[in-house]
């Protein structure tokens, strides 16, 4: 009778976290950023992510821009080390992301696994994109609540 007790509450816990894990996936969101402006110089991103807010843990962002041809200018996305290199637009420390030709097509997509402050912008044009163009901001992913 233990055994088979045992046995059915591992089953039980085994279908819980099945759900759990189902849920959760399916209620990230995919988002674009800049909406239909998608990654562009002179866009103000900073102030698209304000309104687009809040962004959660597992959510997906996905940075969409052409490749460079002799009508648009060349992109990157670029993950910045800490607060004070996103502010200056210093990219010496900074991982690429995403390079030029990653932006086509369906976009690059980048998910928010961890609970930490991510700070993302252009490097193009040695960071002028960044400074000038407004190609950066900054999300936290808040931990998503299950009702």
């Amino acid at each position: 009778m233990a055994v088979r007790l045992s046995a059915m509450s591992l089953m039980l816990g085994t279908l819980l976290l099945a759900l759990a894990s189902i849920s959760t996936t399916s209620l990230a969101a995919r988002v674009i950023v800049g909406d239909s402006a998608h990654w562009t110089f002179g866009y103000n991103y900073t102030e698209w992510a304000n309104k687009s807010s809040p962004f959660y843990q597992n959510d997906t962002l996905v940075f969409m821009y052409d490749p460079p041809n002799s009508t648009t200018f060349p992109h990157s996305v670029y993950l910045m080390k800490n607060l004070r290199s996103f502010i200056a637009c210093d990219l010496r420390k900074a991982k690429l992301v995403a390079n030029v030709l990653q932006g086509g097509g369906d976009g690059f997509e980048f998910v928010l696994k961890k609970r930490k402050p991510h700070y993302f912008a252009c490097g193009e044009r040695n960071g002028i994109h960044c400074s000038v163009g407004l190609m950066k901001f900054a999300v936290l992913p808040l931990r998503r609540c299950h009702g």
